[in-house]
């Protein structure tokens, strides 16, 4: 067992790769487990990176393909795939183009249940989709959201 398959904190071994509802892929230590919303034994736990996919497009500034890549966070984006990071030197090499990936509201002709107004399908720039009304917004100065509160995750 190599020092990748123990835990740094408390030196057990790891448990098996997971995956989360969002895609993004984790290992715990095996002597901690989640219960009821609680860590109960060690609470590492390693982020895996995700793995960028090769895009049908061309990068706008060099002509190499692009990749489609997420942050650790789950944030999305197209970048060039000649865009490298060495982590040694903290410096990239590369083409520099990126383009984040926005909210994008997708209008349906489904009628809310709740107040009959029409329903927006909604892909956030992590890649989560759902439903909501049309009349659900942010109102930033407020930091409130108004409007119709309906929201369908699906299943």
């Amino acid at each position: 067992m190599d020092n990748d398959d123990k835990c740094p904190k408390c030196g057990s071994a790891l448990g098996e790769i997971t995956t989360t509802k969002s895609g993004k892929k984790l290992q715990r230590c095996s002597t901690g487990s989640w219960v009821d919303g609680k860590v109960e034994g060690c609470d590492f736990v390693k982020w895996l990176p995700s793995e960028a996919q090769t895009l049908d497009e061309k990068c706008p500034k060099c002509g190499a393909p692009l990749l489609m890549a997420a942050t650790r966070f789950g944030k999305r984006m197209k970048k060039c795939s000649t865009n490298k990071w060495d982590p040694a030197t903290k410096t990239a090499s590369g083409c520099d183009y990126v383009e984040w990936m926005k909210t994008i509201l997708e209008p349906l002709e489904e009628d809310c249940p709740k107040c009959g107004s029409k329903l927006v399908q909604v892909e956030t720039a992590s890649g989560k989709r759902f439903k909501k009304c049309s009349t659900n917004q942010w109102d930033r100065e407020n930091k409130v959201a108004v409007g119709c509160d309906y929201i369908d995750w699906g299943k």
